[in-house]
C-alpha cells in the first residue's frame, strides 16, 4: 500500500510539474486561410504579444481549403496537448454547419478557448467597373442577370454567408466565385480577374488607401475603426442589414484544465496591451476577449442566428 501511494505521489507530482511547464515547447496555431487573408493579419500581432506571455514561440501554419472547414476539421482529429490550437473565424462554427455537413460538432469536438475579435464584411470593387454604390450594383446586375461576379474567401464562410444574404435582401443578381482565402481574392480583384469582393476589412486596407480598389459599404450595423467613412448598409437603406464575423482560438476536444486557464490568464492579460490590441484592430478587426464560457454562448446564439438567416435566405452549398 504505501509503494501504491508513493507512485499516486509521484504520478501527481509529475502531472503538477507538467501543468506548471506548459508550454515547454513552441505552440502551432493553424488559421484555415491562405495567407494574406485576415486570420493571417489578425494571429500574428496577437502572437506577438501572446509569445512572452507563454514564453515560447508560435508557429503559424496555413491550412485553406473550405472556407475554414479543413483545418477545423484537422483540428477536431489534433493531440488534445495544447500544441496544436487554431485561430478560427466563426463561419465554420455558426455558417458551415447550416449549409452542408460537416466533419465535427461546433462544441463536443472542440475546447473553445477565447473570443478575440470581430468585423463584419465590406462590398468593394475594382476602379474600372461602373459601380460607384451599392445601388448601382444592384440596380445593374437586375438589367443584367448574371453577368456580375462576387468573390469571397470560400463557400460557407462569413463572406458568403454576406453575399448570399445581400442578394437575399436586394434581389440583386450576382454569380458566386469563392476562394481559398481573402489574399488570393484581393490579388484576383486588384487585378480585375473578378468585378467585386465581400471582403474582410484588413486585406481591404491598403488596396483602399492606395486607390486600387473602391468601398461601397460594411456589412456591420456599424461603421468600422478602419473605415470611419466608409457607410453601413442599414445607413444605405438596407435597414437592419447585420452580417458580422469574429475570431477566436481553440483546441481539439479534451484539453487540459491547466491548458486552458493558461491561455485563459494569456488572452486575459493580451487585452491589457494597448499597443498589441491597437494593432489588431489596424487589421479591421474590432478586439473584444471573451472568456471560455462566454465564447460558447457567442457560438451558440449565432449559430442560432445564422441558421435561421441561411433558411429563410435559402443558402445553399455550391
Amino acid at each position: 500500500m504505501k509503494i501504491f501511494a508513493f507512485v499516486l505521489l509521484a504520478m501527481a507530482y509529475s502531472m503538477q510539474a507538467l501543468a506548471q511547464t506548459y508550454p515547454n515547447k513552441p505552440v502551432r496555431v493553424v488559421i484555415g486561410y491562405a495567407p494574406g487573408g485576415a486570420a493571417d493579419a489578425g494571429i500574428r500581432p496577437l502572437a506577438r504579444v501572446l509569445e512572452p506571455l507563454l514564453g515560447q514561440p508560435i508557429i503559424i501554419e496555413n491550412k485553406p481549403g473550405n472556407a475554414g472547414g479543413v483545418a477545423m476539421e484537422f483540428i477536431a482529429k489534433a493531440p488534445a496537448d495544447g500544441y496544436t490550437l487554431y485561430y478560427f473565424d466563426s463561419g465554420p462554427l455558426t455558417v458551415a454547419p447550416h449549409i452542408g455537413k460537416v466533419g465535427y460538432d461546433i462544441l463536443k469536438s472542440f475546447t473553445h478557448l477565447g473570443h478575440v475579435c470581430g468585423s463584419g464584411s465590406m462590398l468593394v470593387v475594382h476602379p474600372s467597373t461602373p459601380f460607384r454604390s451599392v445601388a448601382d450594383v444592384i440596380a445593374m446586375s437586375k438589367r443584367e442577370p448574371d453577368k456580375w461576379s462576387y468573390g469571397t474567401s470560400g463557400v460557407g464562410g462569413p463572406h458568403h454567408l454576406s453575399g448570399e444574404y445581400f442578394k437575399s435582401v436586394t434581389g440583386a443578381k450576382l454569380l458566386h466565385v469563392p476562394y481559398k482565402g481573402g489574399g488570393p481574392a484581393m490579388t484576383d480583384l486588384m487585378g480585375g480577374q473578378v468585378p467585386m469582393l465581400f471582403s474582410s476589412l484588413g486585406p481591404a486596407v491598403g488596396a483602399v488607401k492606395s486607390g486600387k480598389i473602391r468601398p461601397l459599404g460594411v456589412t456591420s450595423l456599424t461603421r468600422a475603426a478602419a473605415f470611419p467613412d466608409v457607410s453601413t448598409m442599414d445607413e444605405l437603406g438596407l435597414k437592419g442589414f447585420d452580417s458580422t464575423a469574429w475570431y477566436g482560438l481553440l483546441g481539439p476536444a479534451g484539453l487540459p484544465n491547466d491548458v486552458v486557464a493558461r491561455w485563459t490568464q494569456a488572452l486575459a492579460t493580451a487585452s491589457k496591451d494597448k499597443a498589441g490590441m491597437d494593432a489588431i484592430n489596424a487589421t479591421g478587426c474590432d478586439v473584444e476577449i471573451l472568456a471560455p464560457a462566454q465564447t460558447v454562448e457567442r457560438i451558440k446564439t449565432d449559430a442560432a442566428k445564422w441558421g435561421r438567416v441561411v433558411k429563410e435566405a435559402n443558402i445553399k452549398a455550391e
